[in-house]
């Protein structure tokens, strides 16, 4: 099992570099938890307030450590699917923080969930942080992606568990290409491009060494490689990625150009998207 622990965000990353000056004052403050073999779990903390969320916390005694470490009362759980690494700690953190809400998507039969909700439902930490749903289905049929932003919507973060990761998506458990295409490339890619993606599991480097082999000659993907890789070596994270990094790197995002559809021999992005998965699935890196 591969041991890793993240503190907070490592600020070498491409992304995360250019979200705010070295300095500023934040209202909101992301931290990122390392779980399992290569699951992340992360703090999202209302820097005024000193209340915090926690999303899919399958560790919860190493997410309240974190809380403590922050100084931070934890009041949130916002959970993106129901599959046991991201939902499987939710009964043990309600017992050990009584009338904790957990917070699920309303269809996804998450465990341990006190509060369901529907695309589009907002809801508020503490004072500066809104939180809105985003219903992205076909991983599971009701998985949830969470747009957070502070009180001045600056410096925005999107959480999406499964369905987005940086290079990649996930699998389609429970839906279809055309769901797919409506989660990442219409829902997730309508987002503001600046929006630092923030996923469920460290899958970067596999991801981009695949998406070469969709787009050679792609000399951003080639970039973030190499860039990847050298984090990786020292044990660091890859994420946050951003909205604007996918639309350039990310071949699940990018099927609606004409000159990817060709490379895969589809004549639609649904196609194309649903072709790129099959390779993905059969290949072996």
């Amino acid at each position: 099992m591969l041991t890793w622990r993240i503190s907070a965000i490592n600020w070498s990353s491409p992304a995360a570099s250019n979200s705010f000056p070295r300095g500023c004052e934040r209202e909101m403050k992301i931290v990122p938890i390392a779980c399992l073999e290569d699951n992340y779990a992360y703090l999202i903390i209302d820097e005024n307030s000193r209340e915090a969320a926690a999303v899919d916390p399958v560790e919860p005694e190493k997410i309240l450590q974190t809380a403590v470490e922050n100084g931070v009362d934890l009041k949130l759980v916002l959970t993106t699917h129901h599959h046991w690494d991201h939902a499987g700690g939710n009964e043990k953190i309600k017992q050990l923080v009584p009338g904790i809400k957990v917070f699920g998507g309303s269809i996804d039969n998450v465990k341990g969930c006190t509060n369901k909700l529907e695309n589009g439902d907002k809801l508020v930490l503490g004072t500066d942080v809104n939180i809105l749903s985003l219903h992205t289905p076909c991983h599971t049929k009701g998985h949830i992606s969470y747009y957070v932003t502070s009180k001045e919507e600056e410096d925005p973060a999107v959480f999406t568990g499964d369905t987005l990761f940086v290079a990649g998506c996930g699998k389609f458990f429970e839906g279809t290409a055309e769901q797919m295409y409506q989660s990442l490339c219409v829902t997730l890619g309508s987002l503001p491009k600046p929006t630092r993606v923030f996923c469920g599991h460290e899958y970067t480097e596999k991801n981009l060494r695949f998406a070469l082999t969709v787009e050679p000659e792609n000399g951003k993907t080639r970039e973030k490689l190499s860039w990847a890789q050298h984090q990786r070596q020292g044990n660091l994270p890859t994420i946050p990625s951003t909205i604007g990094e996918e639309l350039e790197t990310n071949p699940f995002m990018r099927v609606d150009l004409p000159e990817l559809q060709a490379r895969v021999n589809c004549q639609s992005p649904v196609e194309a998207l649903k072709e790129i998965r099959r390779l993905k699935d059969n290949w072996r890196g």
